[in-house]
């Protein structure tokens, strides 16, 4: 709200006691003879009262102009002080005081919110910054007047409907006519009792646009716009309804290595609300950051400067997770109309606010036409009188009634053309002309005047005919003047959704005592397992088979001889367990594979067949599903031949967790030795990149970018004439000018085409990337040296289409940039394309070729957790293992 201070009621009988509901009890009391007041009752329509006060009055603003009342009265006190010069703030509040029953710091704090939305008051002095969050200076330091766009749309004084004041002493809009739809462009917030209101800002531009397709039966959309520019997610705004949401991120990108930059900050925070944000989470241990300088001024700038190794892709994404640089704002139409609150979307804001212009133009009209036709028919008057001598008529009348009517009769024969009857007073005004005007009367003039007085009737009875044209032509002329420069400053966007647990910073170290069956932070005497974080979970598999996810803690039992524990990644979907198992106490072993997701915390999940006694004799965790080779080696028990064979997990088809497994053999198994480490069985990764959120992804968004193993590498090239490699992250973040983003294929020439800015000339060049590791720069280092085509193809083509010189127009050139120059390092400068003037270079479609095929071995694909045929694996006599189906 924009007011705090507390209010005094009486009660609403304005007597003392007040009857009905509204009642003080009295009675004395005989000890001390005090009379003893009580209030029971006193509040029971008080309440009421007051909640109807705060809503209509002063928290929510009334959906005919936009405002508020403390607001409404602040404008008119500065139309009333309103000069073209400069008033002093404290000037304007002490005279809105005589219209608004409540104390001037309420006034002053709502007047500096309006001079911030830098619309309709211009501004002189410190009034604050809404990007650092400093308030303004005081009142009596900083001057204000009307913007010229506030003069044009705000006041019209014959169609504004008035009131009484507080005091009964002055006249008060009880709405502005506003002409512009004011309400979304500044946007509303305010608490009352029992409800709330947000209406959240939109661009000045987009609303007028969208307002004459209203006039023209065109469909619209509308979404907010901030004036702390960033970047948000409409897709449930919700037409700024009850239940809708926007999202708001920090512009962030990466100034190098080690440093990242914040120039735009989210709507509702200021630099130094989010730098403290940033600096919680860096406490708590979410980030890590070395330091945070705030260079803001007129614009936003924050550096965060990282420690060494830390990923600036992964701090991006924790701090849109973990501090102020996103935010969530929900959105709550609520106006007031016909005194009674109303919940509304922003589409029918606008639609009334319109059709209301529209009413109010055409009311405006109505009362131009009336007073045009008034004055033409006094010029008209006037020039009968003059011309005919009819002012001689009163020589001889001796009284004032014969002077009337002698003019009277006068006009008469004259009066035919004129558009309405001369009335009394008609003939007194023309009594009132003076000699001096009579004497210099110029016919030839008088007409011209009644003509032009014509011509505007015409043109009003036009425009009233016409009223949308008008107003459609009203909008655009407001678009035209006061437009530029109000350009839309948020970028809509659609964001990904950040698991906390993947961008999170590790560090805590998790340890584990194996033996005792405990897991924790807390351990720290026992055996380190990895770096973890407090929102992670852990995976612990025991000697008994069972498993466990638990979530981090200082220290937790999970049970007794722990074989494997590890940071979890529920939607991980790559990491494969390896399992050799004994069925009961002497039963037979089995072997199986299998990826864990879909669990419940703290749940115990037997990866047996739960006969007593069962035991995991082999284990392994694989990130990649590796599958090894290990030596079994059998005890010698009865007629068994063969005592050590060997067992691929290769041949193992990755099944659900709760799947038996395959059979390894029926006889006591001695030892399980590793023989070879594994490569990975997985198909590789599909990855693709999604335009609309500049993310990589796996689940199928947007473009496929191809399939990925643990080595391939992405190829990124901007327009800046930069490239680089990278293992694709889903958490990394891409540059804007980025204009190549590919499968990285090393034996690939790239073919460039470039400005050189020092020698003014046009070079091609073909190389292959150097440093897979390193970020290059493949055009010269000028200034003006720049980027035109780049080609990842094998044999591009170019078309060069020069300039006119001198009236002389040279025909296009097509040039084969295979053809053209040879593959040469990356730094190299390349062969001049040409000497004349270029106009413009195109990529043409390139030349056939016939990419040699690449072997790819065989891969097997991960199932999901359901359950699938079993496979049994059973040990002949020759020690030999054979495959059936059961």
């Amino acid at each position: 709200m924009d007011e705090e201070e507390d209010i005094n009621f009486e009660p609403s009988n304005g007597e003392g006691e007040g009857n009905g509901d509204h009642f003080y009890d009295k009675e004395e009391n005989p000890e001390s003879g005090d009379t003893i007041t009580k209030v029971t009752g006193m509040y029971k329509d008080w309440f009421l009262d007051y909640a109807s006060y705060v809503i209509l009055e002063r928290a929510v603003p009334a959906i005919e102009d936009g405002f508020k009342p403390v607001q409404r009265r602040i404008m008119h006190s500065l139309k009333e002080l309103d000069d073209g010069r400069y008033n002093k703030v404290a000037n304007v509040v002490g005279h809105t005081m005589q219209y608004h029953p409540h104390g001037d710091a309420s006034i002053g704090d709502a007047m500096v919110q309006i001079g911030q939305k830098d619309l309709l008051i211009d501004t002189q002095g410190n009034w604050g910054n809404i990007l650092t969050g400093d308030g303004a200076a005081a009142s009596r330091y900083i001057e204000a007047r009307l913007s010229k766009f506030g003069l044009e749309v705000l006041y019209s004084p014959k169609i504004t409907p008035w009131q009484l004041s507080y005091d009964g002493r002055r006249n008060e809009p009880i709405n502005l006519p506003v002409k512009f739809p004011l309400l979304l462009a500044q946007g509303a917030e305010g608490i009352a009792v029992g409800l709330s209101t947000k209406v959240l800002p939109h661009n000045f531009n987009e609303l007028i646009d969208a307002s004459i397709k209203i006039l023209k039966n065109k469909p619209f959309t509308l979404f907010p716009d901030f004036p702390t520019a960033g970047i948000a997610d409409v897709s449930n705004y919700n037409d700024g309804m009850r239940g809708g949401r926007v999202r708001v991120r920090a512009k962030i990108s990466q100034l190098d290595k080690s440093t990242l930059v914040i120039t735009q900050i989210p709507f509702s925070t200021n630099t130094t609300t989010l730098i403290d944000s940033i600096l919680k989470a860096n406490e708590k241990g979410k980030i890590k950051v070395r330091k945070i300088e705030d260079n803001t001024a007129a614009d936003v700038e924050i550096l965060i400067h990282l420690p060494a190794g830390v990923s600036p892709d992964k701090t991006i994404d924790a701090l849109f997770a973990f501090t102020g640089c996103e935010t969530s704002v929900a959105p709550l139409g609520c106006v007031i109309e016909d005194h009674k609150p109303r919940f509304i979307g922003v589409s029918d804001m606008l639609k009334i606010s319109t059709n209301r212009t529209v009413d109010l133009l055409k009311r405006e009209l109505e009362i131009q036409l009336d007073e045009l036709e008034e004055s033409w028919h006094f010029q008209s008057l006037e020039r009968i009188f003059i011309e005919n001598r009819i002012y001689r008529l009163i020589e001889e009348e001796e009284t004032w009634e014969g002077v009337i009517k002698a003019i009277d009769e006068g006009l008469k024969p004259h009066t035919k053309h004129l558009r309405r009857a001369v009335t009394e007073e008609d003939i007194v005004r023309l009594t009132e002309i003076r000699i001096k005007r009579i004497s210099k009367f110029d016919i030839d003039k008088a007409q011209e005047k009644i003509e032009a007085l014509e011509g505007e009737i015409e043109q009003v009875k036009y425009n009233l005919d016409h009223i949308i044209d008008f107003a459609v032509d009203y909008f655009q002329g407001l678009k035209d003047r006061y437009g530029k420069g109000r350009e839309r400053k948020t970028e809509l966007r659609s964001f990904d959704n950040i698991e906390a647990t993947k961008v999170v910073l590790r560090n805590t170290k998790l340890y584990v005592n194996r033996e005792e069956g405990f897991v924790g932070t807390g351990l720290k005497k026992d055996e380190y397992v990895a770096e973890c974080s407090d929102i992670d979970d852990v995976i612990v598999f025991l000697r008994d088979g069972s498993m466990m996810i638990t979530k981090v803690d200082v220290k937790t039992f999970v049970g007794k001889d722990i074989i494997h524990v590890a940071v979890f990644d529920k939607n991980d979907k790559r990491t494969i367990y390896n399992m050799i198992y004994r069925d009961g106490k002497s039963g037979p072993s089995y072997i199986k594979r299998f990826n864990v997701s879909g669990v419940t915390r703290d749940k115990p999940y037997d990866l047996t067949q739960g006969n007593k006694g069962s035991q995991v004799l082999y284990f392994s965790g694989n990130p990649n599903g590796e599958a090894e080779v290990v030596t079994i080696l059998l005890r010698q028990v009865g007629s068994v031949k063969k005592l050590k064979f060997d067992l691929d997990f290769a041949d193992m088809a990755i099944k659900g967790r709760a799947s038996r497994g395959n059979t390894v053999t029926k006889y006591p198994i001695k030892k399980i030795e590793l023989k070879e480490k594994g490569i990975s069985t997985l198909k590789p990764r599909r990855v693709w990149f999604d335009d609309t959120v500049h993310r990589l992804n796996v689940d199928g968004r947007g473009e496929l970018l191809g399939e990925f193993r643990p080595n391939d590498r992405l190829l990124i090239i901007n327009q800046s004439g930069k490239l680089k490699t990278i293992i694709p992250e889903l958490t990394t973040h891409f540059d804007e000018d980025m204009i190549k983003l590919e499968k990285w294929n090393p034996k690939k020439p790239i073919s460039a085409i470039y400005y050189d800015g020092e020698k003014e000339r046009y070079y091609v060049k073909r190389f292959l990337v150097e440093n897979e590791n390193k970020e290059e720069t493949f055009i010269t280092e000028h200034d003006n040296s720049q980027l035109e085509i780049v080609s990842t193809d094998y044999r591009p083509v170019a078309e060069v289409i020069f300039a006119k010189v001198k009236g002389v127009q040279k025909d296009n050139i097509t040039v084969d940039l295979e053809n053209f120059i040879a593959v040469k390092g990356i730094k190299a400068l390349g062969n001049q394309l040409t000497t004349d003037k270029v106009k413009q270079i195109n990529l043409l479609d390139p030349l056939p070729y016939e990419e040699p095929e690449e072997e790819i071995p065989e891969e097997i694909e991960v199932s999901g957790d359901t359950e699938v045929e079993e496979t049994n694996t059973t040990l002949e006599d020759d020690g030999q293992i054979t495959l059936s189906l059961d």
